[in-house]
This record gives C-alpha cells, structure tokens and sequence, in this order.
C-alpha cells in the first residue's frame, strides 16, 4: 500500500513532537530534517525503535540534506530561530525569512504539488512568505496558530470551571500575536453560552492568558518554548487533511474578500481535505470582534512590510 509522507523541517522540540505524534496516530510515514549533523537522523533512530510498541506501521527515516527527503504530500515547517538577548525583532525577521524562503524553493522545485504547515513565527508573515516564493495555489498554504490559540482558549476556560476541555467549544481568530481575537459571542460550555458561566472581567481575564500563553510557558521553562501543544495542533492538522474530514478548525490563510479583507494571510475558520483550504467559513461576528479582527490584520500587514524591508523581492 502508498502510504502518504509528511516532510517535518527542523528536529528540535515541536518538529520531533510532530513527527511522534504523526506516528502514533499511524497517519502518514515520516522524514525529519535539520541541518545539525546526527540530529534528525538521531531522533529517528529513536522514534524507529518505538514503532513496535505503539503498533504503527509507519516508516520514519532522518537527513541532513533537504534532497534526500524525495517527494512529500505535506511539508511541516518548524525551522527556525528563537529571538536571543539583544536580537531585534527585524534581525529574527530576517534570519527566519532567509531559512524560510530557502526551504520553500527548495520545496517548489521538489515538490511543487504538495502543501505546507507553517509553523515558523512569525506565523502569518512566515505564510505570506511561503506563498510568495512558491507561488502554490494559496490552498496549499496554512500556518498552524489558530488551532493551537484556540485549543489555549479551551484550556483556560476548562481549568478555570474546573470541566473537561472536551466540554468547552471556542475559536481564536486573527493574528498569532498580542492581537488574536477569542470570540468570546460564540464560546461555549456543554452547549451554554460562556457569558453565562463567567462575568465579562473573568472572561476578560482568560482571554489575556490566552494572548500570553506561549510567553507564560517561556517564563517558566527559561531555555525553551512550548512545543506539546504546537505539536498536537499540527498534528490536528494533518490529519484533517489526510482524512478529508472537513472538521471546523482556525487555520492561517490567504484571504479574498472574506470578513472584509483582502491580500492577507490570517487565522479564520476553515475546513481542510486532501486539496488543502477546501473552504473558508465565515462566521458571524459581534461588531467588537470584527473591529478587532481588522485591527489583527493590520499588525500583519505591518509586519508584512517589514518583511519587505529585509529581504530582497522574491
């Protein structure tokens, strides 16, 4: 039997979380890649080892050299620097634009029919990136934070009414950055609005903990982000688009016109099969939430013309 083959660019902590959970779900062979020598190739040896036990009959192989991956239906891409003291916020640009748009030609040349997952921050801009080098039709093309900030919203939520997560239904929009937007209107619990479970500065509360989760995690683990979480929402991911599900999830993607915008990479829901974006759901929201939506979008489309600033036209 063909079985599918997920390319995870970047061996560190998310990528090789992704490419265990990848796995254990059994949904697709595996090939991990990093420039470090002997750390793909070590990990894999790893995750190899572990195939007998979790019953997957998948493959998972590592490399160095992005040319030994072969074809692959999706590409995960965690590559990337971590800002570091003293780095501004355009040298971390910079540097993760040339990584990225390095990759992404390669990518194009190799494998020009597959899609990609960005995972990569800054997210959205990293997706515009992505689109713009391999000029891929923009339904192949997705970052990954909608899933991941809406899972976060989900959480807080559920340990603060001390229910299951399960219980709780809630989608986080915009930007993956200080400007996500909680939509707070369509937040459930068991079916019950949140509104009536919480008061507005509780709900208030969760929704900044859900904006600064990622540096919360950072805080406390000092040397490293978080990764469980990432992983798990890419893995979400491709599932969906393997399975052809068409589940409602957030996802980063080029916008047309939907929710006002245009020309735009950003968290909306959406609904993912094995051509990709299959479509983008537009759902009703509070006059509160699409002004702040816009205002999200606007912070991407700044840093989208930073982007242009530091690096050559593509």
């Amino acid at each position: 039997m063909t079985r599918n083959t997920v390319a995870v660019i970047g061996a560190g902590n998310v990528g090789a979380t992704v490419a265990s959970r990848i796995l254990q779900r059994d949904l697709a062979d595996v090939v991990l890649c990093d420039v470090v020598p002997g750390l793909a190739q070590g990990k894999s040896l790893d995750l190899l080892q572990s195939l007998p036990l979790i019953g997957s009959a998948c493959s998972v192989r590592g490399t160095e050299s992005f040319s030994e991956i072969g074809m692959a239906d999706i590409f995960v891409m965690t590559a990337g620097m971590r800002r570091r003291p003293g780095m501004s916020r355009l040298e971390l640009l910079k540097k993760n634009a040339d990584i990225v748009g390095d990759i992404c030609t390669q990518i194009a040349r190799q494998s020009p029919d597959s899609i990609i997952i960005m995972v990569t921050n800054p997210l959205d801009i990293m997706t515009y990136l992505a689109f713009r080098v391999t000029k891929f039709d923009p339904a192949r093309i997705m970052g990954m934070a909608g899933v991941l900030d809406s899972a976060r919203f989900r959480a807080v939520v559920a340990q603060r009414l001390r229910v299951s997560a399960a219980e709780v239904d809630a989608l986080v929009l915009g930007g993956h950055g200080d400007l996500m937007v909680p939509v707070v209107s369509r937040a459930t619990v068991s079916g019950t609005p949140l509104r009536q479970k919480m008061s507005a500065t509780e709900i208030a509360e969760l929704v900044e903990r859900t904006r600064n989760a990622g540096g919360e995690i950072v805080s406390l683990l000092k040397e490293a982000s978080a990764f469980y979480a990432p992983a798990e929402a890419v893995t979400t991911m491709v599932a969906n688009l393997l399975g052809d599900s068409r589940e409602l999830l957030t996802a980063s993607v080029l916008l047309q016109g939907q929710y006002g915008l245009k020309d735009s990479f950003l968290g909306v829901p959406v609904r993912l099969g094995r051509a990709g974006v299959q479509e983008i759901v537009e759902i009703p929201l509070e006059l509160a939430e699409q002004e702040a939506l816009h205002r999200s979008a606007e912070e991407v489309r700044q840093g989208i013309a930073e982007l242009d600033q530091v690096t050559r036209a593509v």
